[in-house]
């Protein structure tokens, strides 16, 4: 499409500027993450996660799909700015729009709902640890919340490992009766780590003098209520930005239908006048 500043244009270079950069690093974001996914995916069996990508929720391909879907937005928008192209500008704000309004109704939900969302969330997660052992990403993303975000162990107790055929006391396995060492209480200045730390740890009478004992739903919500105003100021602004990207590219495709028609006016009119002559 030719650009519109052809004939004294009135499309905001503003806010068209501003829309395109601020998806280009949408766009670059999305890349990146979708590159991340794909990269930590080829380093495990291909085949072997298709098969198992309905059963064990697989960080990398959360990656992949996440990455892909900011690239294709940031995409629209940026060459919809860019390019003056209404259409792409139409999708981008679709996009977006449905996007905070599924936010919106999904919260909303979570809310009215909270028992039965909290239930759901707690078999999910008790899924996740049994499936431990059979996805490496899966497994990193759990040793990181019990050992570096919340200190803690299994969804409601450490007692929840039995669950997993690993640390089942009926295993065996060497770990039987244990937990992973991210449940272990290590020393601030301590550098090398004890893998074997949780072994035989639910024979102990008193394990909470080597694990963390308390569940990762409990330790949670602690870490919610005590980063309130944080949590809750990232989500105002993710609603802010998605709400002025809309606000601000209508505006863009408003300018832009604006002066296309102006064009077609002066256009016709032209036509009208050399008829007449």
């Amino acid at each position: 499409m030719a650009s519109t500043h052809r004939r004294g244009s009135e499309v905001s270079c503003v806010i068209k500027y501003l829309v395109f950069g601020f998806n280009v690093l949408f766009w670059i974001t999305g890349g990146l993450l979708a590159a991340a996914g794909i990269w930590a995916w080829s380093e495990k069996d291909i085949f072997s996660n298709l098969t198992q990508v309905a059963r064990v929720p697989d960080p990398a391909l959360f990656f992949i799909i996440i990455g892909l879907f900011v690239f294709i937005v940031g995409y629209a928008g940026c060459v919809g700015a860019l390019r003056e192209n209404t259409i792409l500008l139409l999708i981008y704000c679709a996009v977006i729009g449905l996007l905070f309004a599924a936010e919106l109704v999904l919260g909303i939900l979570a809310f009215i709902y909270k028992d039965w969302m909290a239930n759901v969330v707690k078999d999910e997660l008790k899924d996740m640890l049994v499936k431990y052992r059979e996805d490496s990403d899966l497994q990193n993303v759990i040793d990181w919340v019990q050992k570096d975000w919340l200190q803690c162990c299994g969804v409601e107790g450490f007692r929840d490992w039995e669950k997993n055929e690993y640390f089942n006391c009926s295993s065996p396995s060497v770990e039987a009766c244990g937990v992973p060492f991210s449940c272990c209480k290590f020393k601030i200045d301590e550098f090398l780590i004890n893998t074997q730390c949780g072994y035989g740890v639910m024979h102990h009478a008193s394990p909470t003098e080597y694990i963390h004992t308390e569940g990762c739903l409990d330790r949670g919500e602690v870490w919610m209520n005590e980063n309130l105003i944080p949590v809750a100021g990232v989500i105002v602004a993710v609603a802010l930005i998605q709400i002025l990207g809309i606000c601000f590219a209508m505006n863009l495709r408003g300018d832009i239908l604006a002066q296309k028609s102006r064009w077609n006016y002066r256009d016709t009119r032209s036509q009208q006048q050399n008829n007449r002559q």
